[in-house]
């Protein structure tokens, strides 16, 4: 008799070998939904700084489930009592946690999706999933949505030190070459406890939990809000506005049917809920919808949609200004007026050449991670750390930005 293995193993550049414990995960990867994630970059445009950014949703949600295998069995080793059925839910949640990510993962919510989260799209695909395959999701989505009684396997999905946290600080780590991302997963994992219900970190870890958010801060000012990265974003969220402004004025722009679908109309969440076809055609869509457009566009008759296109293509990234300080409305118009004199361009065009908005950067939020001492006292991680200032810790950093093309000289002052 053949002797046959359930269990899949995955070979993960950051893990190594990961098995897949549970039968139905295969099923659930080999889902088209869930299989439009390699075509999903998990960074966005990031690999325009560095190079080597160009791992996927897929890679991510697959990691994060690992680490999730890894926490429930060094929670049930302290006789924290977790059933096989809780088992096998919260990994599915973490597994599907990303799926309703768009292309380029947040480009879409900017521009040619409106009101409508990636979380919020995530719950009505793994909806949609569980009626395919017979109700196996629903303790997952109850998990998912914090329904469930047990409120700290809902923590380990989503919250301050989630398994999607120490994953993409993991993996984005790796990719980038940005080494100060890289934190101790396995002994942050082995360092969980519960008491009362939640999720909270045993004292002798306090000093990881310090290393993973300092690694988070520093991630997300060197990768995540790169100036660089931002320019290339936010020249996307202009190309793909402008691409859906002309496709609402008549004009028939070349693209995909699920592309043009969502450039002709307006969909919002109350859309996706009424119109179960509005959900097939987000899950049609990937990066390869975005970046095949615009290479047809880069030759489009209009200026803005031409030069846009060409521009992010060809790493041709608008000069971004970083300040604390906000940009006043006449800087604005300023640059705005630049361009319409040196690219020959109307008001309404040089519009799309100019973005302004700001970034905020959060290092701890309060009540977030519960350190657990000997004696069974629990104090939140701001008040328990002795070496991260309690007002630099949750003070959030904001600052402005004004991104414009390089040909336009930035002010003296």
């Amino acid at each position: 008799m053949a002797n046959t293995n359930k269990y899949k193993i995955l070979n993960d550049p950051i893990y190594g070998f990961v098995t897949l414990r549970h039968s139905f995960t295969l099923q659930l990867l080999d889902h088209p939904y869930v299989q439009r994630l390699r075509r999903i970059s998990q960074l966005g445009l990031s690999h325009l700084v560095y190079p080597g950014a160009v791992h996927n949703r897929f890679h991510h949600a697959v990691g994060s489930m690992f680490l999730m295998q890894q926490a429930i069995d060094s929670l049930r080793s302290k006789g924290i009592e977790i059933s096989p059925q809780e088992d096998e839910a919260v990994c599915f949640a973490i597994l599907l946690h990303d799926v309703g990510h768009g292309p380029f993962s947040h480009a879409l919510e900017h521009s040619i999706v409106k009101g409508v989260h990636h979380e919020d799209i995530s719950i009505m695909i793994m909806d949609r999933l569980n009626r395919d395959f017979d109700g196996k999701l629903s303790l997952a989505i109850k998990i998912f949505k914090n329904e469930y009684s047990k409120k700290f396997l809902h923590q380990l999905v989503s919250s301050q030190l989630d398994m999607d946290r120490l994953d993409y600080l993991a993996r984005d780590s790796f990719y980038s070459g940005v080494t100060e991302g890289k934190v101790g997963s396995e002994r942050i994992i082995k360092m969980l406890s519960v008491s009362q219900d939640k999720l909270v970190v045993e004292e002798k870890g306090i000093y990881s939990i310090e290393k993973f958010i300092v690694a988070r801060r520093l991630m997300y000012w060197q990768v995540y809000l790169h100036r660089t990265v931002l320019s290339a974003e936010h020249m996307l969220t202009l190309v793909l506005r402008r691409a859906k402004h002309l496709s609402q004025n008549g004009l028939d722009l070349f693209s995909t049917p699920a592309l043009s679908k969502f450039l002709k109309h307006d969909y919002n969440k109350q859309s996706f809920e009424a119109n179960p076809d509005v959900l097939d055609s987000f899950c049609e869509l990937d990066d390869s919808d975005i970046y095949s457009a615009m290479k047809a566009w880069r030759h489009s008759d209009d200026k803005v949609l031409s030069s846009l296109s060409s521009r992010l293509l060809d790493r041709n990234l608008f000069r971004i200004e970083l300040r604390s300080a906000p940009f006043s409305d006449n800087e604005v118009e300023e640059r705005i007026q630049e361009v319409v004199s040196i690219m020959n361009l109307t008001h309404e065009e040089a519009t799309y050449f100019v973005s302004n908005d700001t970034i905020t950067n959060i290092a701890y939020s309060e009540n977030g991670i519960q350190i657990m001492y000997k004696n069974g006292e629990i104090k939140d991680f701001a008040e328990a750390n002795d070496h991260l200032s309690l007002e630099h810790l949750m003070r959030p950093v904001v600052k402005s930005f004004l991104c414009y093309p390089k040909e336009i000289k930035p002010p003296n002052r």
